[in-house]
């Protein structure tokens, strides 16, 4: 049996030695004539930065080869990659190619660290004539898992926590903290001296005497000027009993109505809530109460007002007499307990009696009317008395009621009744004619104060309802 190489392998590897010994060869031992042109770069051999897993190639231009050989070589290790279209180096990421004439290309794919380094392109002749490149591999930052478990970032208040944020790439990115809502964060030292900041730089967070307004989550941001830039949450718990705050603890409303009473709750974990009611009693316990559950006559519902606080909403719908008395809202975790009470009582709304506008118009000119034209019995003609004595006259015979009445009017109502009354009669008139005047006039004094009295009983009766 024979042992050894394929026959197809083992011509090639002796054909690539053959090639190699050829090179060395050539650029040791062989001397060009004077006359003979020797090959030059046209192009200096580029340096390359380039991103983990992107592709680059380097291009080496050369005049006036002639019959030299050009090679790839990596500086660092001294490692042969190619001799002309050959490549040496086993290595699958690598390639090379010519155009034909006076252009070779170095390819390497999917760069990885370790193609970091000086790559050469090199000629054979005597001496060796040559060129450099540089690549150097950037590598974007990445967040390392450290195995936290959520139990490592839940603390009691007024504890302490730890938040640890480990980075890699190349170069070495730099990690910052920052809350996700914007908010400060709270450093504390030793003395618990406080400070707050809207960044801290470094891979270790330490907060100390930690409280409830410090709870939410926080960001590790890694960058190194590679993008993209990474970032991590922490959700951060903060542990403490239920605290209950009431704004409004007396609460009146009317029968047949909806009110709506609410308890301000702070508590982490949540707290189990509950309503309660008792109408007799002082509430000393919550045991001590009617618990109320949702359904037609109570709704409960809870608004969210962020991490650990929320408001607990009690509506009582068509409000009737058993339903006044004290309400309780209770809140309690494993950390503890609290309660809020409200005193809940009847709104009494009184009716006021009203009079129709109309009807008090039309019983106000019917008074006026009558008494603007009434005349009292010590009526006199006597010029020099004046208007004045008149109406005082007059108002004597009014009745308290109708006194206040005419009190309340306007000056304007004061001056119609000055102006109804009659001119004083004539100096020339006859005995016979004011005898006469004077009996019709009371007959007619008669009707009208008739008619005044009964327009007063009208208005005291409205007066009573």
């Amino acid at each position: 049996m024979a042992y050894g190489l394929p026959y197809g392998m083992a011509s090639r590897n002796v054909a690539l030695c053959v090639l190699i010994i050829a090179f060395f060869r050539t650029s040791l031992g062989q001397t060009p004539p004077k006359s003979e042109i020797l090959p030059e770069f046209l192009a200096l051999l580029e340096n390359h930065t380039v991103t983990q897993g992107r592709d680059v190639s380097f291009t080496c231009v050369v005049n006036h080869l002639q019959s030299y050989k050009v090679a790839w070589i990596k500086s660092d290790s001294r490692a042969i990659l190619a001799i002309h279209t050959h490549m040496v180096a086993h290595n699958p990421r690598l390639s090379v190619t010519h155009n034909g004439h006076n252009t070779w290309k170095l390819h390497v794919t999917n760069v990885q660290p370790n193609d970091s380094g000086t790559y050469m392109c090199q000629v054979n002749t005597d001496p060796m004539r040559s060129q450099t490149g540089h690549m150097k591999v950037v590598i974007p930052p990445d967040i390392m898992d450290l195995d936290d478990t959520a139990d490592m970032l839940t603390a009691k208040e007024n504890g302490d926590l730890l938040l640890r944020c480990r980075a890699t790439g190349n170069p070495e990115p730099v990690v910052v903290w920052r809350r996700e809502d914007g908010r400060n964060i709270t450093l504390r030292n030793e003395n618990h001296t406080k400070q707050t900041a809207r960044t801290f730089e470094g891979e270790q967070l330490h907060l100390r005497g930690i409280q409830r307004q410090e709870m939410g989550s926080y960001l590790c941001i890694a960058s190194n000027g590679v993008p993209p830039s990474v970032s991590k949450r922490y959700k951060v718990n903060v542990r403490f009993k239920p605290l209950i705050k009431v704004s409004n603890q007396l609460v009146a409303a009317p029968v047949d109505s909806d009110v709506l009473l609410q308890c301000y709750v702070e508590s982490s974990p949540k707290a189990l809530n509950t309503w309660y009611r008792n109408n007799e009693l002082p509430l000393k316990t919550s045991t001590s109460g009617i618990k109320l559950l949702k359904g037609d006559k109570h709704n409960i519902s809870e608004v969210t007002i962020n991490d650990y606080a929320y408001q607990l909403n009690l509506t009582v719908r068509r409000l009737d007499k058993s339903d006044f008395g004290t309400y309780t809202c209770s809140a309690e975790n494993a950390f503890g307990k609290a309660e809020g009470s409200i005193r809940l009582q009847e709104l009494h709304i009184s009716k006021s009696t009203t009079v129709s506008t109309r009807n008090t118009e039309i019983i106000e000119k019917h008074t006026w009317r009558k008494q603007t034209e009434k005349k009292g019995k010590k009526y006199s003609y006597i010029h020099d008395k004046g208007e004045l004595e008149i109406i005082s006259k007059d108002v004597s015979h009014t009745t308290p009621m109708s006194r206040r009445n005419s009190s309340s009017l306007p000056n304007i109502a004061n001056k119609s009744r000055i102006s109804a009354f009659p001119a004083p009669a004539p100096a020339h008139l006859t005995p016979t004619h004011l005898g006469a005047q004077n009996g019709v006039k009371s007959s007619r004094d008669h009707t009208r104060s008739c008619y005044v009295y009964f327009a007063m009983v009208i208005l005291v009766i409205f007066a009573r309802n």
